[in-house]
């Protein structure tokens, strides 16, 4: 019953939400490591009008190896986990360029006890710079490029966490009507 409850309660909101010209996105992100691995999730980003007139975006992700190159496969299963701020230039063209700044927690499997006393997680920051492709409909492509602030060399941080990445997300207004 309460499930029921928080769902209707939730649909209610976004329904007004809509009405007021917010926007919540959602959809898949397609990250690759460059030199590394292949990881693939789910990502959230929402705005409002009152937040710098639409042009800035919160989000939530969550990017994994068990998803990509891990999945059915003896490669090291990490997760990420990250908040995003994005601020969007030209938010009334169908390209815009964008900034984002990450900040979330990582942690790789290592498959092993041998490698405990290796370092397997630690906190994240990453920028990216990149482009949002937004036709006339609730449908957006984004794709970026992104440093990890935080990567490691096995030893003073996660080995696994290779600075320099790619993403590309697709992404779904859940608003619009």
């Amino acid at each position: 019953m309460a499930v029921l409850v928080g769902l209707f309660t939730s649909t209610a909101w976004a329904q007004e939400k809509s009405a007021q010209g917010a926007v919540l996105d959602a959809g898949i992100r397609l990250q690759k490591s460059i030199g590394l691995y292949y990881e693939n999730g789910l990502t959230l980003q929402y705005t409002n009008p009152r937040l710098a007139g639409q042009r800035l975006y919160v989000g939530v992700s969550y990017v994994t190896s068990r998803l990509g190159s891990a999945f059915r496969s003896n490669a090291i299963k990490q997760d990420n986990y990250l908040v995003s701020g994005t601020y969007m230039f030209r938010p009334q063209r169908h390209i815009r360029p964008l900034v984002r700044f990450n900040v979330g927690y990582f942690s790789a499997d290592l498959g092993s006890d041998l490698f405990n006393s290796l370092p397997h997680s630690g906190l994240l920051a990453s920028p990216e710079f990149g482009l949002c492709y937004s036709p006339r409909s609730p449908l957006k492509l984004t794709g970026s490029l992104g440093y990890n602030l935080t990567a490691g060399n096995g030893m003073s941080g996660p080995g696994t966490l290779y600075p320099v990445f790619v993403q590309t997300s697709l992404l779904w207004n859940i608003l619009k009507k």
